[in-house]
């Protein structure tokens, strides 16, 4: 009995180590590109997953502009905003130029406007954000004190693991809101269509800590399945931004995702 014991532990072992190999096609995309980080590719149909840096991969990082994800289900679910509502800009710099005007819904979502999002966070409430986190199972479910900052200022936390977790339950309508706000959402995320594929995404970066992180999360839709993916990169600075999206597209063309 402990022999089979330890033949099952063993081949567990061997199992855990096998998923999380080194990708070395994954690999070489990050050392091509001289630059650090983790990426998690994940198919619905087959559950097949593609995994770099199964460690940083595990690690809790702040989501960044990435939460707007979940943050704007939340705004239309409260009502703090429609999908067709303009977002008044007050003429005070903002500190980029494109938030320095009125917004609507996707225009925020697209150029990650900060400021329309700290708005929806002040009327919507640290209590209510406790429980939405809860209820989504969202990353460490934290908020800390500031209600229009906890994305940002390393009160929440996921990991990449939890944000292809989230992006397939969005993917499933398996989220605890109206399949309109939904529908809203999923349309505001497309960042490339084609007869070949449907991209939605999200970008985000994070710049308070000692090491930068960037991020591009979401999923895309092909012919025949959906794959799931977050990439995270250790930045060095704005000129590293543009890398977030050029791994994912390399990464998934080299595992013949996309041509």
């Amino acid at each position: 009995m402990i022999k089979k014991i330890k033949l099952i532990l063993l081949i567990q072992i061997i199992c855990s180590s096998y998923l999380f190999a080194t990708d070395l096609q994954l690999e070489n995309i990050f050392k091509n590109k001289n630059i650090d980080g983790t990426i998690v590719i994940e198919s619905l149909n087959t559950k097949k997953i593609y995994i770099y840096n199964d460690k940083r991969a595990q690690t809790l990082l702040s989501p960044a502009s990435t939460f707007k994800i979940p943050h704007t289900l939340i705004a239309l679910n409260e009502g703090v905003i429609k999908a067709d509502s303009v977002i008044l800009w007050d003429k005070t710099d903002k500190g980029m130029t494109p938030w320095n005007k009125d917004q609507t819904l996707q225009s925020a979502f697209k150029v990650s406007c900060v400021w329309c999002y700290k708005e929806f966070a002040s009327k919507i409430g640290l209590d209510k954000y406790k429980n939405y986190l809860k209820e989504l199972d969202y990353g460490n479910k934290t908020v800390g004190l500031d209600v229009s900052d906890f994305w940002l200022d390393g009160s929440l936390k996921i990991t990449t693991f939890e944000q292809v977790k989230f992006l397939k339950r969005l993917y499933k309508n398996d989220l605890p809101f109206k399949i309109e706000h939904i529908n809203t959402l999923k349309q505001i995320m497309i960042e490339e269509k084609n007869e070949n594929y449907t991209l939605r995404a999200k970008s985000g970066w994070s710049t308070r800590f000692e090491s930068e992180s960037g991020w591009y999360v979401g999923f895309i839709e092909t012919k025949d399945d959906v794959w799931f993916f977050a990439t995270n990169l250790i930045t060095h600075g704005q000129k590293d931004l543009v890398l977030r999206k050029e791994i994912t597209m390399e990464a998934l063309k080299i595992k013949g995702i996309i041509n």
